[in-house]
C-alpha cells in the first residue's frame, strides 16, 4: 500500500482528539421503539434474531471503551455521533478517530479539510473494513505514529458538484445526481466536447475510493445483462484512491424523441468537468455517499459541474 511520510513537529500543533462515533443497529431500533423490550418483540415477531443485534452491540461497546482509553494521550478529548459532523467545525489542530464501518470514513472525510483521519475497524468479524486500517488495540500506537511525524498517510481523491449559484457539495465515494423520487431525471449533459438531452435514473460519478461501492454494483448489473444476450459480461473498472481521474455512467438512459442516450459512461480527467443541467421543475438533488439528507436542490435553472477536489481526504494508513 502505498502512502507519504507526514512529517513536522505535529505534537505541538494538535491541541484535540475528535472521536466521531455510530449508533449500533440495537440502538437505533431502541431509539426508535423507545424501550429495549419492545425492539426485541419487533425483530423477534418479524422472525428475526435478535441476539445479533445484541452481539453487535455489545462488540461495539467494547471497543468504545478500547478506544477511549487509547486516545486518553495528554490531549482534549471531544466525542460526536455521526449525525452531527455535518454541522461540527473542525480545526486544523483536530486530530480525528472514526470508530465505525467504511461509511463513517466517507461521511466524515469531506468535512474534515485536510487533517488525518485515523480509521478504526471496531467489529473486524463482521465488517471487511477496506477504509479502516486499524483495530481498536492498535489505535494507540497509530496516534502516537501521528504525533510524532512517522505515520503514512493516502490522499483520496474527492469529487466535488458545484452549482452555478456557487453551492457545493463534496465527495469521498460518490455523487448522485438526478431526481430525489423513483421517477426519471431530466437534465441535457456536456461532456467531452458533446452534449445532449437525457432522461434517466440519474448519474453517478465515482472516485477512485468509491470506484468499489455503488459503481460496482452498475458494473455487476451491466455484466449480467451482457450475459443475457449472449455477451462475454463486464469486468468492474477500478481506479487507485490517489487517482485523479473520477468515473461517471448514466443509470438506465431511456431513448425517445426527447432524449438520447450517447453520453452513457466515462473517465474524467484531472480539471476536466461533467456538467449537467437540469430540466425538471421540482425534486432535482445532487447529494453525495448515499446520505439523501445531506443534498443540494438541483431543479430547472439549475447547472452543476463535477470533478475531481482541489482538496484530498488525509487517511492514516500506518
Amino acid at each position: 500500500m502505498s502512502g507519504n511520510k507526514h512529517s513536522g513537529n505535529t505534537r505541538a500543533g494538535f491541541e484535540k482528539v475528535v472521536l466521531v462515533t455510530r449508533k449500533t443497529r440495537l440502538a437505533e431500533l431502541i431509539e426508535r421503539f423507545n424501550t429495549r423490550a419492545q425492539a426485541k418483540f419487533y425483530i423477534e415477531h418479524a422472525d428475526g434474531d435478535f441476539a445479533e443485534y445484541e452481539l453487535e452491540d455489545e462488540a461495539y461497546q467494547r471497543s468504545v471503551e478500547v478506544v477511549r482509553r487509547s486516545i486518553e494521550i495528554g490531549l482534549k478529548i471531544q466525542v460526536i455521533d455521526r449525525q452531527l459532523v455535518p454541522t461540527f467545525t473542525f480545526l486544523p489542530q483536530d486530530l480525528v478517530v472514526t470508530l465505525g464501518q467504511d461509511g463513517l470514513v466517507a461521511n466524515t472525510a469531506k468535512y474534515v479539510g485536510g487533517q488525518p483521519i485515523v480509521a478504526v475497524n471496531p467489529d473486524p468479524e463482521r465488517f471487511d473494513g477496506i477504509l479502516l486500517p486499524f483495530l481498536p488495540h492498535q489505535l494507540r500506537a497509530a496516534i502516537e505514529h501521528v504525533l510524532e511525524g512517522q505515520c503514512r498517510i493516502r490522499a483520496v481523491t474527492l469529487a466535488e458538484a458545484k452549482m452555478n449559484d456557487g453551492q457545493r457539495l463534496v465527495a469521498f465515494n460518490d455523487l448522485f445526481l438526478g431526481a430525489q423520487s423513483h421517477v426519471s431525471a431530466r437534465y441535457r449533459i456536456r461532456w467531452n466536447h458533446a452534449e445532449e438531452p437525457q432522461s434517466s435514473s440519474g448519474v453517478l460519478v465515482s472516485t477512485g475510493a468509491g470506484s468499489t461501492g455503488w459503481m460496482s454494483s452498475v458494473f455487476n448489473m451491466a455484466s449480467g445483462v451482457s450475459n443475457l444476450v449472449g455477451g462475454k459480461g463486464i469486468t468492474s473498472l477500478r481506479l487507485d484512491w490517489e487517482d485523479r481521474r473520477l468515473l461517471f455512467v448514466v443509470r438506465e438512459p431511456f431513448v425517445s424523441r426527447h432524449s438520447q442516450a450517447n453520453i452513457i459512461a466515462g473517465i474524467l480527467p484531472a480539471q476536466q468537468s461533467l456538467e449537467l443541467d437540469s430540466l425538471m421543475p421540482s425534486g432535482g438533488v445532487v447529494f453525495s455517499d448515499g446520505i439523501e439528507t445531506d443534498y443540494l436542490q438541483f431543479n430547472s435553472g439549475s447547472r452543476v459541474a463535477v470533478r475531481a477536489a482541489d482538496e484530498t481526504a488525509q487517511l492514516v494508513v500506518g
